[in-house]
């Protein structure tokens, strides 16, 4: 049908291109997603900084004046650029995809401009934890919620987080796990190495205590000589925002093997880091209120054939199965951690076998999918 005639899905963002990240990925997918089931889409998303251009897009893209932090002046002006559209919500659907807006829209449903034609929702975990904590801020999300037509989660267990704070939810509470990023669906699975060639373990993840990449460290250091002498540790994502680095950079110095910090990768120079890669690792650990509800980096490890060490914490367990796609292991376990790199280190047919069933699961997972659940099949236009 013509663009005209079909349903308008304005999806409202913090974060997008060129923001980083799986929540950024996440966003656009789904946009792309919604525009293949039939939706008009549209992502109101934070300027473009200096110099970057804009990609193509098989949907509108307008940007608005925002940096893209979850700021009090960027919610403010997210909110105030909502109130002045307030004119196109009657016949639109609304998505919410992530925390940024999610803040905007709780002060603005006070303004009798929602909900929309019908309001969408994801929620990823951390922020179900956020909005539980503050009595005011609870009941605001309750009304919110209260409002929406469908919400979505990205694992069962950011559902029962959900359900358990915010009973309301229950009877539109729908499950949308992620999938693989479009540009990693032909992934190549890693090379033969050959004798005396190191093997690498790669953790991708921004620089930052909830990534865990110290206790891969630590736990890799605690190997026995002969297996250290083997590995290398690749560490690829830019700085968080804690003062976590120079403690990492420390360990690695004397950690008796190679540790190569990358820094920042664009996304086009990741996929050549993954097929040199043999092993993957993030072990999260909950931090503050921060939590890992499912991790999309485990499907691109996967997707590259990459046996895959976690920690059985929030929803990871969701996207590594245990014994079949990685080995997970108890938080604060060192010592299991560090069995669980000797197990691969050790066992190459292990490693092709969960490496295998990982690009197995991680294909299984689509965004057409999700989006279907979700949003649903845009209705033909009434006859005249």
């Amino acid at each position: 049908m013509p663009d005209s005639a079909k349903p308008r899905l304005v999806t409202v963002t913090h974060e997008f291109f060129p923001h980083r990240g799986g929540i950024a990925v996440y966003t656009a997918e789904m946009a792309a997603a919604a525009s293949r089931l039939g939706y008009a889409v549209e992502v109101w998303a934070p300027r473009l900084p200096k110099g970057v251009a804009e990609p193509a897009w098989p949907f509108q893209v307008n940007r608005l004046n925002i940096d893209g932090s979850h700021s009090l002046l960027n919610q403010w002006r997210m909110a105030r650029h909502l109130l002045a559209h307030r004119e196109h919500w009657e016949d639109t659907l609304v998505y919410v995809p992530e925390p940024g807006p999610l803040l905007s829209m709780l002060f603005l449903q006070f303004f009798d401009i929602l909900p929309p034609g019908k309001l969408f929702i994801t929620l990823h975990g951390s922020e179900i934890l956020k909005l539980a904590l503050r009595p005011l801020m609870r009941a605001s999300a309750r009304r919110l919620f209260q409002r929406a037509d469908r919400i979505s989660v990205v694992s069962r267990y950011a559902q029962r987080l959900l359900v358990d704070l915010f009973p309301n939810t229950a009877p539109k509470v729908v499950l949308t796990p992620g999938a693989l990023r479009a540009d990693f669906a032909q992934a190549k699975l890693p090379a033969p190495r050959t004798p005396g060639e190191r093997v690498v373990l790669l953790t991708v993840a921004r620089i930052h205590p909830r990534k865990g990449q110290l206790r891969v460290l630590e736990a890799l250091k605690a190997l026995p000589s002969p297996l250290r002498a083997r590995l290398e540790y690749w560490i690829v994502g830019g700085h968080g925002k804690e003062n976590y680095e120079p403690a990492l950079r420390a360990a690695a110095a004397d950690a008796g093997f190679p540790v190569k910090f990358f820094g920042d990768v664009p996304d086009a120079d990741l996929r050549p880091i993954y097929e040199r890669a043999d092993i993957f690792a993030m072990t999260s650990m909950p931090h503050k209120l921060s939590i890992e509800g499912f991790g999309l980096v485990y499907l691109e490890a996967g997707a590259h054939g990459l046996p895959v060490v976690a920690h059985a914490i929030g929803g990871v367990p969701e996207a590594v199965i245990d014994g079949e796609t990685g080995l997970l292991v108890p938080p604060d376990d060192s010592a299991a951690l560090t069995t669980a790199f000797a197990r691969l280190l050790t066992d190459p047919a292990l490693c092709r076998r969960l490496g295998a069933a990982g690009q197995a699961r991680a294909l299984s997972h689509t965004w057409d999918a999700a989006a279907f659940t979700l949003f649903g099949k845009p209705a033909a236009p009434a006859a005249n």
